[in-house]
């Protein structure tokens, strides 16, 4: 009988690396999904379209395309607003990621671990169904110059609902710091994944 594959929910705060660090975790032998990519996919799905569509009015889908940013900016003005969407995509995404992990484990050879790149996985509670957690933190000033490269601003994450990287850290397994080089990065992850084996 083949080992058990460890699930693993990576987390970290806006700027940090969880995308650099998913894609070092695939580099390492690991089977990665991202619920960022999961919810892209729902978003042009046409039952969530619609259902977004009848929420915030046409203008949130021009063309028929759903506009992330005009759901973010509606969602994030109003509680109510963010409750619906998440009841809506939380669901569906934790259908997918089940299914993708059942998937998994019938690899063969297995993969090193299954990781599921989850942005407010301690936020959202949804903790239970991962062997180990991991967090990647970055210096402050890193993911403010991170964010901005890609034309965000870090947001306050008191406000945005985002725990602290501190609180993130305190709740993780392990937590990996990503101020270095990828290779840095890779480093860290790869002694992660060592004390993940059997």
């Amino acid at each position: 009988m083949q080992p058990a594959v460890p699930i693993v929910g990576l987390t970290g705060g806006m700027g940090a690396g969880k995308s650099t660090a998913l894609e070092a975790l695939a580099r390492l032998g690991a089977a990665v999904l991202s619920t960022d990519a999961v919810v892209h996919e729902l978003l042009a799905s046409a039952q969530v379209r619609d259902a977004v569509v009848d929420r915030f009015g046409e203008e949130v889908a021009p063309g028929g395309v759903v506009d992330r940013a005009a759901v973010a900016a509606k969602t994030f003005a109003d509680d109510a607003d963010r409750a619906w969407l998440e009841g809506l995509l939380w669901p569906l995404v934790g259908k997918r990621a089940g299914a993708w992990i059942r998937e998994v484990r019938g690899r063969t050879p297995p993969p090193r671990a299954a990781v599921i790149e989850v942005p407010l996985l301690f936020e959202s509670g949804l903790t239970d169904g991962y062997d180990v957690t991991i967090a990647i933190v970055s210096d402050e000033h890193v993911r403010s110059k991170r964010a901005a490269g890609r034309g965000h601003v870090l947001p306050d994450e008191r406000s945005s609902r985002q725990f602290s990287q501190e609180e993130k850290a305190r709740r993780a397994t392990f937590v990996v710091r990503n101020d270095g080089t990828r290779e840095d990065l890779e480093r860290e992850l790869s002694s992660v994944l060592d004390k993940l084996a059997p």
